[in-house]
């Protein structure tokens, strides 16, 4: 079963909060942390990346819809909140 990786950016430091596309998830249950990487496992996040085609026919008001999760972390940077968005996922298999 594949699984999706997140690189933490290197200024995150524990304790933080994850979110996909505005949920919160919960460490140990949705997600673990090792050496660095977000690890949720048995879970495919995709990043949904937009070509100029399907730009062209959004432009023009077709929808077109695919899979597109968002990853972003709350934590604090020299005591006052900080965000890290747009985290990109990696699938491993």
């Amino acid at each position: 079963m594949p699984r999706t990786v997140v690189r933490l950016p290197p200024n995150v430091k524990e304790p933080f909060d994850v979110y996909i596309s505005g949920v919160p998830q919960q460490l140990g249950t949705d997600f673990t942390v090792e050496n660095g990487l977000l690890i949720f496992p048995e879970r495919e996040l995709r990043k949904d990346k937009v070509s100029g085609w399907r730009w062209f026919l959004g432009a023009w008001g077709v929808g077109t819809y695919r899979q597109n999760d968002s990853v972003d972390i709350r934590y604090r940077l020299n005591g006052k909140p900080a965000r890290a968005e747009g985290l990109e996922p990696e699938i491993e298999e």
